[in-house]
């Protein structure tokens, strides 16, 4: 069964690393020098895989939200409804922030961004 590590410095998880000189597999803090053997062998790696409904539902449900910022200044070019959420975030192969909005039409939900 495998359990995740977590530092007895700071408390943050400990990920694998692999010491080649001496062919061991230690846990290592990110955040501290804090290192311990491993008392196994193995690594285990979940990857979790969402199928593109998923995430568009994820993405719908943002314009319900009330803790997201609304503005009148733009239209949708979808439905043209003048609502819409906006947030910043990362976009997936770009380097800086992105605005991305989301139309508050619930029958519509489009999404772009700026």
């Amino acid at each position: 069964m495998s359990t995740m590590k977590f530092c007895r410095e700071c408390n943050n998880i400990l990920y694998p690393k692999e010491e080649k000189e001496r062919r061991l597999l230690l846990f290592a803090c990110r955040n501290c020098e804090h290192q311990e053997v491993s008392e196994s062998k193995c690594v285990y790696r979940n990857e979790v895989a969402h199928a593109a409904g998923e995430r568009t539902q994820v993405l719908q449900d943002v314009a319900s939200d009330p803790t997201l910022p609304r503005t009148k200044t733009v239209r949708c070019s979808a439905c043209g409804h003048g609502e819409a959420v906006f947030f910043q975030a990362t976009a997936r192969g770009e380097e800086g922030m992105t605005l991305f909005f989301v139309c508050c039409n619930v029958s519509c939900a489009y999404r772009w961004r700026e």
